[in-house]
């Protein structure tokens, strides 16, 4: 009897550990469940959820994507200035920095500002005539600036990452992932000026000659999300909307960088969207997604060169195809414009017919009215 007892009494133990391994194993298949559906919802081509304290990632889309940075680069030109400059030191603005195109707060040549105020127009309205102005002050000119902020990329573990600027405008060999992004802003947050500047919502800078310009942040979360600490937004039609942004969610500071989102109204969902499920993998109710789109990694951008012999070979061939697709081409056009000529000098004699019949018919001349 007792050693029946003793087997009952193990099946039990043997049947109530199957069940919480089932439930375990439900409640991990439900979180990855719901991981997936959020990365399927996630559209900006690269995203990157980060604990701020630790570095770990919580949630990531195509994290090593190379992409263009647009302007979230005028961050790591904000880093590396508070890094050599005085933030009192007054700069006297270039005739190139102040030509400088599109977004600009409207410095002119010789206008007198400090690193403070040009740092406010840089981070908050994504001034680019003010980064360009942060650049030379710091290096003397911006060539040398960008070997600076290549250097300091480095030195935070940003190794897919490469600036030709310090303002974000695209152009060949810049770029920057997801992943980088996110390592960027961790390291922007540690310094009070940068985290000051980067969650002020409107402000006002002046020139010393007391010229005043209004600042409105490009952040829209700051006044939706009361507990967002500040990011910085890039646009350009190449890179598409780019944004990363710090946040707190109860104790814990968490970083959010998204590349390529198709629209600016996306890139706000989608940003308080990684935000709660970064919150959710802190409080581990969630656990943390890694996705990769094969359809992004796809992207003539980001195709790799191979150099083998059997390369060579297929490069050939491709070049030979090219060529002949070109042939044809410039043919199917000359046809093309041949047939466009023969109707539109068809379509000149009638309507000259036409003009003719009217002046016969109402006595005008050729400088009738």
């Amino acid at each position: 009897m007792k050693k029946h007892q003793e087997q009952h009494g193990a099946e039990t133990r043997r049947n109530g550990h199957h069940i919480l391994l089932l439930a375990a194993a439900f409640f991990l298949l439900a979180a990855l469940v719901a991981g997936e559906a959020l990365a399927g919802e996630i559209l900006s081509r690269a995203a990157v959820v980060m604990d701020s304290e630790t570095g770990r990632v919580l949630y990531a889309k195509n994290p090593d994507l190379r992409l263009m940075p647009a302007s979230t680069t005028k961050l790591m030109t904000a880093l590396v200035v508070v890094e050599r400059a005085n933030l009192k030191d007054v700069v006297t603005v270039s005739k190139y920095a102040a030509s400088v195109s599109a977004t600009r707060v409207g410095l002119r040549a010789g206008d007198r500002v400090t690193v403070e105020s040009l740092l406010y127009a840089a981070l908050m309205k994504s001034a680019n005539d003010a980064a360009v102005a942060l650049a030379e002050a710091v290096a003397g000119s911006e060539e040398k600036f960008v070997e600076l902020m290549n250097r300091k990329a480095i030195a935070i573990g940003a190794n897919d990452t490469r600036y030709i600027n310090a303002n974000g405008l695209p152009g060949d060999g810049q770029y920057i992932t997801a992943f980088d992004l996110a390592k960027v802003m961790r390291q922007a947050i540690r310094y009070p000026i940068l985290k000051e500047v980067l969650g002020t919502r409107i402000t006002e800078v002046s020139t010393e000659t007391g010229k005043k310009m209004f600042i409105r942040n490009t952040n829209r979360l700051l006044w939706s999300d009361e507990e967002l600490l500040g990011g910085k937004t890039g646009y350009t039609r190449q890179a598409r909307h780019c944004f990363v942004c710090a946040g707190e969610r109860d104790k814990d500071t968490i970083i959010v960088a998204l590349l390529g989102a198709p629209s600016r109204e996306l890139l706000w969902k989608e940003s308080e969207e990684l935000l709660t499920f970064g919150a959710k993998v802190m409080n581990k109710t969630e656990e943390p997604v890694v996705y990769l789109a094969k359809t992004d990694y796809a992207q003539p951008a980001v195709m790799k060169a191979s150099y083998g012999k059997k390369a060579s070979g297929h490069k050939v061939k491709l070049k030979a195809k090219a060529r002949k697709h070109k042939a044809h081409y410039a043919k199917k056009k000359s046809a093309s414009k041949t047939k466009l000529a023969s109707r539109q000098r068809k379509k000149s004699r009638v309507l000259a017919k036409n003009r003719k019949a009217i002046r016969q018919d109402t006595g005008q001349g050729d400088d009738g009215a």
